[in-house]
């Protein structure tokens, strides 16, 4: 979803450049394009032309399936901000476990990577993930972790997402 239009900030946000990663403030009345709206958040173009995530937080997830299928479309709204993937399809998860917690509950572990050890996103995603993980009723704790080992390829990219991407 991309607007030709400009849009105008109708508060002041709180926004991260894509890709170093560095948090900065558009206030109220600030124009910008929208590029991607996807995972609950969007990404714009600022009108001094660059690329900046908005966080769209707020929104609640109803439990209507098992604890471990919960988390799995918790990760699936994730999304990195220049792909228009999302980061489960993209091979980006290494490693998803949940547990019980003896005083109730669950807890997640996330082990993630990103596809490039030079993206300024990794603090972005592992608070994204955590967010979105802890927005489930029943998990109590969520332990993300961004590893680099495996080294992260195209290979590790979904059949679907390959087909989204135009990667055949």
């Amino acid at each position: 979803m991309t607007t030709e239009k400009p849009i105008t900030l109708s508060r002041d946000c709180t926004a991260i450049m894509v890709p170093s990663g560095e948090r900065i403030l558009l206030p109220a009345g600030s124009t910008a394009w929208l590029t991607q709206a996807l995972g609950g958040g969007y990404t714009v173009m600022t009108d001094r032309g660059y690329p900046v995530r908005i966080d769209g937080r707020g929104t609640t997830v109803e439990p209507t399936s098992s604890i471990h299928e919960q988390v799995w479309n918790q990760l699936r709204s994730c999304f990195d901000p220049e792909i228009p993937v999302n980061i489960v399809d993209l091979g980006l998860i290494y490693d998803c476990q949940v547990s019980e917690l003896a005083g109730g509950g669950h807890r997640a572990v996330v082990r993630f990577t990103l596809t490039a050890q030079g993206c300024g996103m990794g603090q972005f995603l592992k608070e994204d993930i955590k967010h979105k993980l802890l927005a489930l009723a029943s998990i109590r704790e969520a332990d993300v972790d961004l590893v680099w080992d495996p080294p992260w390829n195209q290979s590790m990219i979904s059949e679907h997402a390959k087909h989204q991407l135009g990667i055949e």
